[in-house]
Parts: structure tokens; C-alpha cells; sequence
């Protein structure tokens, strides 16, 4: 009888060590090794060959939608057969009402969908399936923990979608540690990842979210799916944010905006209308940036707000952009423009819950916050476009064009793009004001 071995594994980068260790060695993280008790088992082997690169056929991935265009975009065009997608967010943010409407739309009689559910009762996800209006005869529950049973229904069913809600309440009868550790998810999402490869389905794992933002779990967990999203937002508001962190069949640059309702999720047709405030209002430290995120534009409010500050160095604060990015805007600012900030507290926001990575939007965040500092109202019918360099010129940015129609489109009238860019190329009814310099910004924003 083979004995039980005791071992030390990092959750956050799966190190393993045979005795607990402070700091692990692999990541550098502090207190992350947990014990784990494995019995021991020798995995049986199988035959392979190896194959010629040119024997493989060349077929196109073969997609199918999930009924929820938004998530498609993110996916990167639909759900590919066989892949493994994990999707994490907060508790009650809605992962299981969102799996349960893509189920609903790709379930049929002779294309079950097979929904494991490992947290809720089956009686609980038929209420929540009659508050969505969802009938489906197509979609089947499955009641049961224990991971090694799913390969059994899945070759008596066939179904061509699986959901498990969620894998950190699922077990593998082969390793003798509880549900949700270490051992238990890398051991169930290597099985179920096989059964999704030799298969050809696609299946859903659902992950819950510490309370720091992260995934729960090791951090090879993540590694060992094809896609990892992210379900972010506010439980107190409707809308949500579906962000790709990973994905081997497309970009990970895209974002899908839903609004949670009544009857379930909705997606969001015209995102540019979320992020920004009413035409009348017009306040001191508010402007308006075009930014690019994934295949399309969208225009969203950026606010800061520039106060005295008590003793000491000034706060920096931001919400929605990195505080380092931040900190180099108003440098420059200091540096080319005389503000002196040092002495300021400076709160910058992007509406929405959105965080802008797109270095367009460093003229929008520079205008907010000079207008802030100088008590002086920017237009409202003005958008900003432009990267700032550290000499504090204009740089160009690209896809212009499909900014410049989408501010057309939200019915703006001017818009201040880099010097030097040729206006003939992007034929839009707007008024476009060419600035090279941070200078020329703040000249045309405070005096113009």
C-alpha cells in the first residue's frame, strides 16, 4: 500500500517543496506555500506518435456563437470547440446568469449543453432560469461534485458545451485533498481539459475572485486553460465588463460591455453613450478622450480634480489609468506649462469603470487636469486625441479615422488631434484643431 506524501505548493505559482518555506523561492511570495497530501499513483501511459508538421490539415477554427455578441468579441469571434475558458469575477456579479443565457441560446435537443452544478442546487438554477425566462429542454443539470463522472455523461449525452459552476467546488477522487485546494484544481482542470481536447468540446469553468481582484487558486491554473476572462463591476450598477486576460484563439484586447437587468444581461449597443455626461453639464476638470480598445472606438469622460493640499507632498490618486502614468502628466506639465502642483492634490476618474491603457487618451487626462487646476470649463463639444511625449509634444496615434467617425457619430463638433496630421485623409463633418505641444493645449484650452 503506497503511502501518502506530504509536500508545500505555492498557490500563487505552483513551486513545490517538501517542507513549508516563508518566502517561495519560484515567485518571491510571501506565505503562499499550503500543505498538501497526495496519495501516491502511477499515471498509466498511452501510446503516441509523433506527426509531420505538413500532415496536419489546414482548417480554419471552426467557431460556433454563444448567442452573446459582446462575449463573442471577446472571444475573439465565438467559442472554439475543444477549448477551455475560464471565466472569474466577483460573488453575485453574474457569471452564472450569463453561462445560463449562453446555454439557453446554444442548447437544442440534438445539441444538449451539460451544465455541472457544483455550488447551487438544482432547484436554485431552475429559479434563476425562470426569472430569465429560460424553458430549454435542451439544457441538462448535473448534481454531482466528483469530477471522474463527468467523462461517463459526457460520452452517454454528447454535449456540445459544458459548464461547471464552479471549479473550486469540484474534486478528483485521485487526489485526497479537499475541494478548492492546490492539488484539486490543477488535478480537476488537467482532467477536464483532456476530456474538452479528446472530445472537441468546449467547456466553461467558472472561478471565483479573492478579495483582491485575482483569480482564486494557483496561478498555472490560468495557464492550463486557452482563455481566461474576467467579469468585472459594480454589484450596485447595471453595468458590467467582460475583459480578456488571455486567449490562444484571439486578442486580448477586447472588452464587452453588458447591463444587468431584470430579465437578465443585456449587451450594450452604443458603449460610447455609458461614458459620457450630459452635453449641458459643463464643469471645471472634465474632458472628453476618444480612446481604441480592441477592433473598436470609444469616447469616454475622463475627470480630475486638483485641490490644496495639507502638509507635506501632494496625493496622487487615479481611477481607471495607472498612478505612474498619472504622475509623468503632471511632470509635464510642471515642467513645460509652469503648474506648480507639488503642493496640489490630484484625484483623476474614468467614468465607466474602465481602464484606459490606450496612450491617445494622455491629452484628454492633461486637459482635465489643467482645467481643474486653472478653474477654467473646456468646451463640451470638444474631444482629445493625442499621445504626450515626455518633451511634451503631440504624438500621433493611430486608427484617427475610426476615432474621428465615432466622434461624428456622438454628434461633437471639434476635435484637437496631433499638429501636423493630414485632416484630408479622414473625411468627417467635425472641426479638427491641430496642437504640437503641451503649450499650444493649454493655451487654446484656456484662453482659445
Amino acid at each position: 500500500m503506497g503511502k501518502n506524501l506530504n509536500k508545500f505548493v505555492c498557490y500563487e505559482c505552483g513551486y513545490e517543496s517538501a517542507k513549508w518555506l516563508g518566502r517561495c523561492p519560484g515567485c518571491l511570495s510571501w506565505n503562499t506555500l499550503v500543505e498538501e497530501t497526495a496519495g501516491e499513483h502511477v499515471a498509466e501511459g498511452k501510446a503516441s506518435t509523433a506527426v509531420p508538421l505538413t500532415d496536419i490539415p489546414d482548417e480554419k477554427i471552426s467557431r460556433f456563437t454563444s448567442g452573446v455578441g459582446e462575449l463573442d468579441r471577446v472571444l475573439g469571434g465565438g467559442i472554439v470547440p475543444g477549448s477551455v475558458i475560464l471565466l472569474g469575477g466577483d460573488p453575485g456579479i453574474g457569471k452564472s446568469t450569463l453561462l445560463l443565457q449562453v446555454a439557453d441560446h446554444v442548447a437544442a435537443p440534438e445539441n444538449p449543453v451539460l451544465y455541472l452544478c457544483g455550488e447551487e442546487s438544482l432547484k436554485q438554477v431552475r429559479l434563476r432560469s425562470l426569472r430569465l425566462g429560460i424553458h430549454n429542454p435542451g439544457i441538462y443539470l448535473l448534481d454531482e461534485q466528483n469530477i471522474s463522472a463527468l467523462e461517463g455523461i459526457m460520452d452517454k449525452l454528447k454535449p456540445s458545451l459544458v459548464i461547471i459552476d464552479s471549479i473550486q467546488t469540484v474534486y478528483s477522487p485521485q487526489v485526497s485533498s479537499i475541494p478548492g485546494s492546490v492539488a484539486q484544481l490543477r488535478a480537476s482542470t488537467a482532467q477536464v481539459t483532456d476530456l474538452a481536447k479528446s472530445r472537441d468540446v468546449a467547456v466553461f469553468l467558472v472561478g471565483h475572485v479573492t478579495k483582491e481582484g485575482v483569480l482564486a487558486g494557483p496561478r498555472v491554473l490560468e495557464h492550463m486553460v486557452d482563455a481566461v476572462i474576467y467579469f468585472e463591476g459594480d454589484k450596485n450598477l447595471a453595468l458590467r465588463l467582460l475583459r480578456g486576460i488571455k486567449n490562444r484563439f484571439g486578442s486580448t484586447d477586447e472588452i464587452g460591455l453588458m447591463e444587468m437587468s431584470t430579465g437578465g444581461l443585456l449587451e450594450v449597443v452604443d458603449p460610447s453613450y455609458v461614458f459620457l455626461s450630459s452635453p449641458a453639464v459643463a464643469t471645471t476638470g472634465t474632458a472628453a478622450a476618444a480612446t481604441f480598445e480592441g477592433t473598436r472606438p470609444l469616447l469616454i469622460e475622463v475627470q480630475a480634480l486638483v485641490t490644496q493640499a495639507g502638509p507635506g507632498y501632494g496625493r496622487r490618486m487615479a481611477s481607471g489609468i495607472d498612478q505612474n502614468r498619472l504622475a509623468l502628466i503632471i511632470a509635464v506639465l510642471e515642467k513645460h506649462c509652469g503648474y506648480e502642483m507639488a503642493g496640489c492634490d490630484v484625484y483623476l476618474k474614468v467614468t465607466g469603470g474602465v481602464f484606459l491603457k490606450d496612450p491617445a487618451a494622455d491629452l484628454a487626462i492633461a486637459a482635465a487636469i489643467a482645467s481643474s487646476y486653472r478653474e477654467r470649463v473646456l468646451p463640451r463639444d470638444v474631444v482629445f486625441i493625442g499621445e504626450l511625449s515626455l518633451s511634451g509634444q503631440i504624438r500621433a496615434v493611430p486608427f484617427l479615422d475610426q476615432r474621428l467617425k465615432e466622434v461624428e457619430k456622438m454628434g461633437y463638433h471639434q476635435v484637437v488631434i496631433p499638429g501636423g496630421t493630414s485632416r484630408a485623409a479622414y473625411p468627417v463633418d467635425v472641426e479638427t484643431v491641430g496642437v504640437s505641444g503641451i503649450t499650444a493645449l493649454i493655451d487654446w484650452c484656456m484662453e482659445g
